[in-house]
């Protein structure tokens, strides 16, 4: 029941729709929902780690909002000048909110989707299209974590001897960062090199070539991807009724808010929030049948 239990191609789409109406949906309510739920769900997926890095993300925003009102002057409303005189209007500044909130939700998606969408689902995905680029990010998406680990052990040898990162003067601290660095570059070089052998041992490059995979499009899968475009058609009659979109110069115009608007913000959360539900019902469900088994086990 959890999202990344259905087939690969579904994963895929809902991230690519939820990218693309981030990237594109300006409407003051749509951009909340937007933002609020990539945070929520790569909390729930990743939990202390993703949450530090959502919340360094607000100041983040704000900085650059500031800095956008400061150097692009439109908008009627007036709220002051900066130090050099520019003058700072509060539709510039919105403005400024809106394309960070759009950026910082994005970076939130893609920590779902490096959760999600795994080395063999890209493989799978991509493998018959184009197999060069499918197993260039596979490697991708297994060499970051494998490199943050080395990262560790290499440190942690280092400390052995005295020259850790976090041991001697502020200089000696940042010659040994270098030497850390110079030895994960090092092994990287040799690592790529390694598994660029053993994938030509193993006929990546041949013509014809099929993979194993585990992945069947099941009932399941046919009733969530039949929910998904119930939801994706009525938001695309949402754009196509003007409702994602909201003018910033001179000033702030949006559509008036109605019965039919609310209709099309409560579709797009039940979108944003869909897998982070399928990931509580999972997690409910398992609970229940776990308590079932040890309740028959001690009767």
């Amino acid at each position: 029941m959890r999202f990344d239990s259905y087939h690969p191609a579904i994963n895929f789409l809902f991230f690519t729709v939820m990218i693309l109406a981030t990237v594109f949906f300006d409407q003051p309510v749509f951009l909340i929902i937007s933002y609020l739920c990539p945070f929520v769900y790569s909390v729930v997926l990743k939990g202390k780690k993703a949450a530090i890095f959502d919340l360094i993300l607000i100041p983040l925003i704000l900085i650059y909002a500031l800095y956008y009102a400061s150097y692009h002057h439109f908008g009627v409303t007036y709220l002051r000048q900066n130090f050099i005189g520019n003058q700072i209007t509060l539709e510039a500044f919105i403005y400024g909110c809106t394309i960070s909130m759009r950026v910082a939700a994005v970076l939130m998606w893609f920590l779902c989707i490096h959760e999600i969408i795994t080395s063999d689902k890209v493989v799978y995905l991509f493998g018959k299209i184009t197999p060069r680029l499918s197993l260039f990010l596979a490697i991708l998406l297994r060499g970051v974590p494998q490199l943050r680990e080395q990262a560790k052990k290499i440190n942690l040898a280092q400390e052995g001897i005295g020259r850790g990162t976090r041991q001697g003067n502020p200089v000696r601290r940042v010659i040994n960062t270098l030497r850390l660095l110079s030895i994960l570059v090092t092994w990287t070089i040799e690592n790529m090199v390694q598994r660029s052998d053993s994938m030509k041992s193993r006929g990546s490059q041949l013509r014809g070539r099929t993979a194993f995979s585990i992945y069947r499009f099941d009932h399941r899968d046919r009733t969530l991807v039949i929910s998904m475009f119930f939801g994706f058609t009525i938001l695309l009659m949402g754009v196509l009724l003007d409702q994602t979109h909201i003018l910033y110069n001179p000033k702030i115009i949006m559509n008036r808010v109605t019965s039919v608007s609310v209709l099309f913000y409560i579709i797009y959360a039940f979108l944003c929030l869909l897998p982070m539900g399928l990931q509580i019902v999972s997690v409910c469900r398992f609970e229940r049948q776990r308590r079932k088994i040890t309740e028959n086990r001690f009767r």
